[in-house]
């Protein structure tokens, strides 16, 4: 069958992604990765096909040039999702109605405009049978409407999308004629329209949804989940000399991600002194830093190791403790390895995984407003000396290696697009290998 994931240009997204697309692929299928062109050669040097499509989004030089963006970003106001743990008793409706108002127009729209009418065009001459795309480009949905092939989410993240939405309508319902319009489906309505696709929630949700989180990290909502083990993917890694042996100490990574200085709003808290408080513990700290910054951060201590990159799933394994931002792959993946994590919580989604790795006893969290170089190191050592961390870790990956893997899930995808297929009455390349 052909197989296209879409994805906008991001690319921890897209590496999210990756090991699905390359299950597929080695399973017989043929498999391609639309996105905007900015992201072509991060496609091909994971070894698959790329469909630039549309041009590229200026979403980021948006917020680079707007302080209300910018602080946006920096305060966890990315609207709706500044509500995304909210317990659901307290959830705010004009809070919620006031989120999609904002975030349609502002990330959603001019993201997904940027590259829908290629997206469609490409859809209509190759003819996919699945399209699978990342929770923001809903033009995967439309354009898998469009030719009526399936088409279904897959997550990097919890998924505040579709808790957000379902919760939404829920108040809508409530208010009745009260509500006020629904910036996501109006949008989604006329955006379809273009293409002859009518609205569903289909639309925003997709008509099934891949989650590479264990059930126990899962958020509440009604979508029934394929779960997937996840496995990290981390662009073209180089195993340095110094990671070969063991450690002779116990070893403590910190990652504070890419995207915050690729994306220049910078990060939150001072790495340098970070760094210098981490050093007081009995342990070497290795600290992947952007070399742009690594001279901003000052003398370091001898038990200081800092690069500008080391693939995580070669690093992590090695370690006793990890300090991260609450990024997919910064958490997926000492989950994998089943080592204590501290998250310095800020935005979106990782302030319920640092939640939920608190209440779960295998990590711990800390808002990003109580950050400070004593906070985060007393943490850690906490990770280090309480064995009930490590105890927990280790369950905790146990329940990820029992998940399916990718390669184990091709088959339930293969019979859901065969079902699609019957159900719609389409013709077209569907050859299963």
């Amino acid at each position: 069958m052909r197989v296209l994931f879409t994805v906008l240009a991001e690319r921890s997204m897209f590496e999210s992604m990756v090991p699905l697309a390359w299950a597929l692929r080695t399973a017989g299928h043929d498999v391609r990765v639309a996105a905007h062109p900015e992201l072509s050669d991060h496609v091909t040097a994971a070894g698959l096909t790329s469909v630039p499509v549309g041009r590229d989004h200026f979403l980021w030089k948006l917020v680079r040039r707007s302080k209300r963006l910018r602080d946006d970003i920096r305060e966890d106001q990315f609207p709706p999702f500044d509500q995304g743990d909210t317990p659901v008793a307290e959830l705010d409706p004009d809070r919620l109605q006031a989120g999609f108002d904002n975030i349609v127009p502002w990330m959603f729209r001019p993201v997904n405009e940027a590259l829908v009418d290629d997206l469609v065009g490409f859809c209509r001459e190759w003819r996919p049978d699945l399209v699978l795309w990342e929770p923001r480009t809903f033009a995967g949905a439309i354009a898998g409407e469009a030719v009526g092939a399936l088409q279904g989410r897959m997550l990097w993240g919890v998924d505040y999308f579709a808790r957000l939405r379902q919760h939404y309508l829920r108040a809508r319902a409530e208010r009745g004629g009260a509500a006020g319009p629904d910036a996501l489906a109006d949008w989604l309505t006329g955006l379809g329209a273009r293409y002859g696709v009518g609205f569903s929630e289909d639309l925003t949700r997709g008509r099934f949804t891949v989650d590479q989180f264990p059930p126990s990290m899962a958020t509440d909502t009604d979508v029934d989940y394929l779960r997937m083990r996840y496995v990290p993917y981390n662009g073209r890694s180089v195993v340095p000399r110094w990671l070969w042996e063991r450690p002779e100490r116990r070893r403590v990574c910190l990652t504070l991600g890419l995207s915050a200085m690729g994306r220049d709003y910078g990060y939150s808290v001072s790495i340098g002194d970070l760094l210098r408080s981490l050093s007081g513990l009995d342990a070497e700290i290795v600290a992947t830093v952007p070399e742009s910054e690594q001279s901003g951060l000052g003398e370091l201590p001898s038990n200081v190791r800092v690069e500008s990159f080391v693939p995580l799933h070669a690093l992590i394994p090695t370690c006793s403790a990890v300090v991260h931002h609450g990024g997919f792959g910064s958490t997926n993946t000492p989950l994998a390895a089943g080592v204590p994590q501290l998250v310095i919580a800020q935005q979106f989604d990782s302030p319920a995984k640092a939640r939920m790795l608190s209440e779960g006893g295998s990590g711990l969290g800390i808002p990003i407003a109580e950050a400070t170089p004593e906070t985060v190191r007393d943490g850690v050592r906490r990770l280090l000396d309480e064995p009930a961390f490590a105890e927990k870790s280790a369950l905790l990956r146990d329940e990820v290696r029992a998940l399916p893997g990718p390669n184990e899930i091709v088959k339930e995808i293969e019979a859901l697009v065969d079902r699609n297929t019957t159900e719609r009455g389409r013709t077209g390349y569907v050859n299963h290998v």
